[in-house]
């Protein structure tokens, strides 16, 4: 996802780069929230709304663009049976960044990527 865009080289190659996000994102369907850096997370929540607004579509067509993105047959079935009717009624939105402090060993920022609830959650009044 994303060729041709503007995107964080993350100090990596193209394909190299490519074959991170499609790991992280299978990761990140599989148990709906992974620990990442700042960085890289930003760059999963791109990529991981757009498959997940792909899937709703529900469609073979749909089917097929996000098989050619995930290699992981396990996170294509969930994401198409478990994850893209949990967000039935939602326009978009379907992950969020929650910032965490620093690595211990190199002090990169660290940020936890998850899959955001089903239904709004209630605010108390």
């Amino acid at each position: 996802m994303g060729l041709g865009r503007p995107t964080r080289k993350l100090g990596r190659d193209t394909g190299e780069r490519f074959a991170l996000f499609r790991n992280q994102v299978s990761a990140l369907l599989l148990h709906e929230r992974i620990e990442t850096t700042e960085a890289k997370a930003k760059e999963i929540k791109k990529i991981a709304d757009r498959i997940v607004g792909m899937a709703m579509k529900g469609d073979l067509h749909a089917m097929r663009e996000v098989r050619r993105f995930l290699t992981d047959k396990e996170a294509v079935k969930k994401l198409f049976t478990i994850i893209a009717p949990r967000y039935a009624g939602r326009q978009g939105g379907y992950t969020r960044v929650v910032k965490l402090g620093p690595r211990r060993g190199d002090a990169a920022p660290m940020a936890i990527v998850e899959l955001v609830p089903a239904q709004p959650e209630a605010r108390g009044s």
